[in-house]
């Protein structure tokens, strides 16, 4: 059975939100200082245990304008991996080895990952993430957390959002 990675970047208080710098909130591409060969190299060795990228409207639409077509050893996986988009509002297939995912979305994933083949990543997407976890899809987080605070943003764990009871399972320090 597929393993469902939900993989974030998160500030110390939690913001998950524009850490690439997409143009969503005025404190956006926090996390660009931090992105050294190390953690591009832990990226990369996730990406390589997965053959799905899974997400959210919003998280397609900025990661395709900044990353279809750019190059490098990340983003040609990225680029490559066939990807599945959750939306109401997009429909068919679309640019960037995109589809949209038709009908439910929490039975969509859950059939997925009955399907053949490595793991499926998803990162960032608020909205789609408390779907998924509300219908306990999500198998592992991967949470990169920066040594920093946003104070405002939207939060991966939302705060009128259930608990979610979670153990740790590995912990990895980055230089940066």
């Amino acid at each position: 059975m597929r393993r469902l990675h939900a993989a974030a970047l998160v500030t110390l208080d939690g913001v998950m939100q524009d850490p690439g710098g997409f143009g969503e909130t005025a404190e956006g591409g926090w996390a660009a200082g931090y992105f050294d060969d190390e953690a591009v190299a832990d990226s990369i060795e996730q990406l390589m245990g997965c053959d799905t990228f899974l997400c959210g409207r919003v998280t397609y639409e900025r990661l395709f304008q900044a990353w279809s077509g750019a190059s490098g050893e990340y983003l040609q996986l990225i680029n490559q991996m066939p990807k599945l988009v959750a939306s109401t509002t997009l429909t068919g297939r679309l640019d960037w080895n995109a589809t949209v995912i038709d009908g439910d979305i929490a039975e969509r994933v859950s059939a997925l990952k009955q399907e053949p083949g490595k793991d499926v990543v998803l990162y960032g997407s608020a909205t789609l993430v408390r779907t998924l976890i509300d219908h306990n899809l999500i198998d592992t987080y991967k949470l990169s957390i920066f040594p920093f605070t946003l104070v405002r943003g939207r939060r991966l764990f939302p705060a009128d959002a259930p608990p979610v009871s979670l153990h740790l399972t590995r912990v990895r320090t980055l230089k940066t």
